[in-house]
């Protein structure tokens, strides 16, 4: 899951399902891989269409949202 840049995609209103165990094959979104596992999905409510920064190296402060911390990777 780790990589230096967030994944930015321009998302539709509605319930997004984003990845927090890394495994899923369908990166940023989750497919379920971590059943079995102590992770849940990042729940997110979109209210309107935008565009999003998902973090990818899992440090954000603010995740599912990237926060720039993956420049500290550098």
């Amino acid at each position: 899951m780790e990589q230096k840049h967030p994944y930015v995609i321009k998302e539709q209103a509605g319930t997004k399902y984003y990845c927090a165990c890394g495994k899923s094959q369908n990166i940023p979104y989750c497919d379920g891989a971590h059943k079995g596992s102590n992770f849940h999905p990042w729940k997110v409510e979109i209210s309107e269409e935008k565009t999003v920064a998902i973090c990818s190296c899992g440090r954000s402060a603010k995740l599912p949202f990237c926060d720039g911390a993956h420049k500290s990777l550098e």
